[in-house]
């Protein structure tokens, strides 16, 4: 904890040092940006319907349970496909997940998706082009869903999610190195649909129309609000547990994500007792680690965190994950949305 500490100083003070630096980062995310309006760099359209979900900003505004999400909805009546980067995976080039797909090969949010969803195409290309032309001549999906792909402008998809975290709006924040934006807030103008993510249940009407407000979103595109809901149980491959009766005993709480205080927040408003080992997001669990959890008595981690750690568990019968769900508001309204555009593209 205290090393944790000394690094978000650390970096905080990094981060003010560069200030002068923004400019720099404005100019040329802009400029790129520019060249795609006019046309002046390639854009690449597509007959078949090709959806994006992703932030203008580094770190977690759940995606992957948007994607999951989505998958839900679509994969009733279409064939379905996701294409992610892969981050942090021990491969390249294209691969479609198969019975030899792990987390280490796919990445972790892929292998998630594959694990969960059997019917649905999973892809990782870094190269989202190559990666639409693979799975458009291997599969033939009815529906790409690009992960994460808002800055990839190489590709024009048909519908555009942009996410943004109750908690750490684009519009309160500065690019890179010194705030959050990988790019200028005027990539927000590309967005069909803007969703405010990790909202509290308890978020009042006015709270949403102050922060639509602030959003300041073009007439033509509508914000939506979303909350994460937790399970009241934890899994593992063999097992599910209640959360009440984790009560009767500690255990330790491991997150490699990018914001784990909502989950932290979440179990101690249960009365849950705990330590939290935190590490950074799609962290590589390294032996000194793993030799380090297989002495707890019983950890429980997030559903991403789950498939990187389960290969070194599966004899041991002590690691769980806490499932969640992405929830949100005028819920027919937003799928009246992915609608419109379906019927408009197929």
């Amino acid at each position: 904890m205290i090393i944790l500490a000394i690094d978000f100083v650390m970096m905080k003070l990094i981060r003010n040092i560069l200030f002068p630096i923004v400019p720099i980062y404005y100019s040329v995310t802009w400029l790129r940006n520019r060249l795609y309006d006019m046309g002046w760099k390639d854009s690449t359209s597509y007959q078949i319907p090709i959806l994006c979900v992703g932030n203008l900003s580094v770190g977690g505004t759940g995606k992957s349970p948007t994607i999951e999400y989505l998958i839900r909805f679509l994969n009733q009546n279409y064939k379905v496909a996701t294409l992610s980067r892969g981050y942090k995976r021990d491969s390249s080039g294209f691969i479609i997940a198969d019975e030899h797909a792990t987390a280490s090969l796919i990445g972790d949010e892929p292998f998630q998706f594959y694990k969960k969803f059997n019917d649905v195409i999973v892809a990782v290309d870094a190269d989202r082009r190559h990666g639409i032309s693979e799975l458009l001549k291997q599969r033939q999906p009815d529906i790409i869903l690009l992960d994460d792909a808002f800055q990839h402008r190489k590709v024009k998809a048909g519908f555009n999610v942009l996410l943004t975290s109750y908690d750490n709006l684009y519009c309160d924040d500065f690019v890179l190195p010194t705030g959050n934006l990988r790019e200028p807030k005027s990539g927000a103008k590309r967005a069909d649909v803007i969703i405010v993510t990790k909202c509290p249940e308890t978020i009042s009407e006015s709270e949403k129309s102050s922060i639509t407000n602030r959003l300041k979103p073009l007439p033509n595109q509508e914000v939506f609000f979303s909350s994460i809901v937790y399970s009241e149980c934890v899994l593992n491959e063999t097992e599910q547990i209640a959360l009440a009766e984790l009560k009767a005993e500690p255990f330790t709480l491991v997150s490699g994500i990018a914001n784990p205080k909502p989950l932290e927040d979440y179990l101690r408003s249960k009365r849950l007792q705990f330590e939290h080992l935190k590490f950074k997001d799609h962290h590589n669990f390294s032996d000194e680690d793993i030799l380090k959890l297989k002495s707890k008595k019983r950890i429980l981690t997030t559903e991403k965190d789950y498939v990187r750690l389960l290969p070194h568990f599966k004899e041991d019968n002590t690691l769980f994950y806490l499932p969640i769900e992405f929830k949100i508001e005028q819920s027919e309204l937003f799928k009246n949305r992915i609608n419109d555009y379906l019927k408009a593209s197929l």
